[in-house]
C-alpha cells in the first residue's frame, strides 16, 4: 500500500500546469514535486513541453527568434508539441493509473490555459495551476546560468550567446504574457509563487492531495545550493558484521573524522571555503563522532537514526539467517516493504524522514552524517531511484558525496577518503558482506554513485 493512500480515498487525478516567463525555475519545481510525490509512493510524472518541441523540430534552428508569437513556423511547432504532450500525459492518466501529471510549459496565456482546462475536465481531471512569479533579477540570471549550462537548446552554443539570446527570448514572452490573477481567474484551483516564495498566494485549494502539493512547494527555494551526504566513520559494530546498535568508531573511522574538515573544503572549492555549512547527524555515538571536527554549527535529528532492526538489532546476517530464515528470505524478496520483527522497513524510514525533506528544501547549505539505509532513501529522493532498487544502492564507508540540485538532472560528485573501511554491502541471497567483483548484480541505481570520481 502507498504510504498516503490518497488516490484510493479521494479517488482524485491532478494535472499541475506550470505557469510562468523562461528561467523561473519551472522545471526544477515541476521535477522536485515528481521526486517528492514518487517518494510517497504517489504516482507522478512530468511532461516537459521544451523536450517534446525539441523531438518535433530537431531540424529547426532554435534560438529567441524561435519563440516570437508571430512567428508562424515557430507557433506551428509549438502547437504541436504541447498537443503531443497532453495526449501522453492523458494516456498515462487512463493506461498506467497515474496520479499527478505535472505539464511543464510557460503556460503564458488565459487562452492557452483555458484549453488545458477544457481537456482536464473532460477527463475528469483536476486540474492546478501553478506560477512561478519573479521579478528579482538577481535570481532570474542565477537561473539562466543554469539553464545556458544544462539545458539542451544551448549546449552548443557559447555562454555569451545563450545569455544574451535567452534574454531575448524572455522578452518575446513577456510581450504576450498574462499572470494568474485572484479577480480574473478566481474559478481556478492555483498557486502563486512571487519571487519564489517571498509571497504565496492560494486560490481554491480543495483536496488533500492539492494541500500535500501546497505545503511541499512553500517549502521550496530555487536558488543554487549544495547537500553533501555521508556515512558515518567505520565502526565497531562494521568490523564485526553486526547491524545496529550505538557502537563507537574504530581507529579507522576516527582517522575519517579527523580527514573530513579536509574532504569538505575540498569539495566546496577555494572560492567557496568560507559557505555556511549546517551539519546534521543522527542521536547515535557513532554519527555525532564523525562530525566532532568539522568547525560548523550542528544539530542532531533522531529522524536520521539508522532503520531499527527489531529483535535483530546487534545481530550478524549470518546469525539472522539461522535464528529467522523466512524472515531473511522475506526482506531479500521485498526488501523496501520488509519489517524487521519488532523494527522497521524502508517504507517506514521514508514516513519518518518526510519532515527532514521539507526542512532540506528550506535550507541552502547542509552536511548531513547519517547511516547506510537512511541515506539510501534520501539519495533516491534527490536522484528520482526506483523504490525496489533504493534499499539495494551501494553507499560505501569514508566517502563523501555532493549533491547539486539543477533544473534539469541533480549533479553528483563524491570524493573518496584514503583510509580503508570494511564493506557492509549485503548482496541478494547471500549473508556474507561484501559486492560483487563481476558487478553483474549491480543495478543501474547503484551506478550512479559511481560517477564523477573526484580523487
Amino acid at each position: 500500500m502507498p504510504v498516503y493512500s490518497i488516490s484510493h480515498v479521494e479517488n482524485v487525478r491532478i494535472c499541475v500546469v506550470m505557469v510562468g516567463l523562461p528561467a523561473r525555475g519551472k522545471s526544477l519545481i515541476s521535477q522536485k514535486i515528481v521526486r517528492y510525490l514518487s517518494w510517497l509512493s504517489i504516482k507522478s510524472k512530468c511532461f516537459n513541453v521544451g523536450n517534446y518541441r525539441r523531438g518535433i523540430a530537431k531540424d529547426a534552428v532554435i534560438t529567441a527568434d524561435f519563440f516570437d508569437p508571430h512567428n508562424p513556423e515557430g507557433l506551428h511547432f509549438r502547437k504541436q508539441a504541447i498537443d503531443a504532450a497532453i495526449v501522453d500525459m492523458m494516456r498515462w492518466f487512463t493506461e498506467e493509473n497515474g496520479v499527478v501529471g505535472i505539464l511543464d510549459a510557460t503556460n503564458s496565456t488565459r487562452s492557452r490555459r483555458n484549453k488545458i482546462l477544457k481537456i482536464c475536465r473532460e477527463n475528469y481531471i483536476e486540474p492546478m495551476f501553478l506560477e512561478s512569479w519573479c521579478d528579482d533579477k538577481e535570481l532570474i540570471l542565477h537561473n539562466i546560468a543554469d539553464v545556458k549550462t544544462t539545458s539542451p537548446d544551448y549546449v552548443t552554443r557559447s555562454s555569451e550567446f545563450a545569455t544574451k539570446d535567452f534574454l531575448k527570448r524572455i522578452e518575446l514572452y513577456e510581450s504576450i504574457y498574462e499572470t494568474l490573477d485572484p479577480a480574473k481567474d478566481a474559478n481556478l484551483t492555483f498557486i502563486k509563487l512571487v519571487n519564489v516564495n517571498s509571497q504565496i498566494i492560494l486560490n481554491r485549494i480543495e483536496t488533500y492531495l492539492e494541500s500535500r502539493i501546497v505545503y511541499y512547494v512553500m517549502n521550496l527555494h530555487i536558488k543554487p545550493r549544495s547537500i553533501w551526504l555521508s556515512r558515518h566513520g567505520e565502526s565497531q559494530f562494521n568490523l564485526t558484521g553486526q547491524i545496529g546498535g550505538d557502537a563507537d568508531l574504530s581507529e579507522r573511522g576516527w582517522r575519517y573524522a579527523k580527514k573530513l574538515p579536509e574532504l569538505v573544503l575540498k569539495s566546496l572549492g577555494e572560492e567557496h571555503k568560507h559557505t555556511n555549512l549546517t551539519v546534521w547527524t543522527s542521536t547515535l555515538k557513532r554519527t555525532q563522532q564523525t562530525a566532532s571536527f568539522l568547525p560548523y554549527k550542528k544539530l542532531q535529528w533522531k529522524a536520521l537514526d539508522e532503520l531499527d532492526a527489531g529483535e535483530c538489532d546487534g545481530m550478524t546476517y549470518e546469525e539472522i539467517e539461522v535464528a529467522f530464515p523466512e524472515d531473511f528470505k522475506a526482506r531479500d524478496d521485498n526488501k523496501y516493504e520488509y519489517r524487521y520483527r519488532g523494527g522497521e522497513s524502508y517504507r517506514d524510514i521514508v514516513i519518518r524522514l518526510e519532515p527532514i525533506i521539507m526542512e532540506l528544501e528550506r535550507q541552502e547549505n547542509i552536511l548531513i552524517i547519517t547511516h547506510q539505509a537512511v541515506l539510501r532513501c534520501l539519495y533516491a529522493y534527490f536522484m528520482n531511484v526506483p523504490q525496489e532498487e533504493s534499499p539495494w544502492m551501494s553507499i560505501p564507508l569514508h566517502t563523501l558525496i555532493k549533491l547539486e540540485p539543477r533544473a534539469y538532472s541533480t549533479l553528483v560528485s563524491r570524493i573518496k577518503a584514503d583510509i580503508p573501511a570494511v564493506s557492509t554491502y549485503k548482496e541478494k541471497g547471500t549473508s556474507q558482506l561484501g559486492e560483487s567483483k563481476s558487478g553483474v548484480s549491480i543495478s543501474k541505481s547503484r551506478d550512479l554513485l559511481n560517477t564523477n570520481d573526484v580523487v
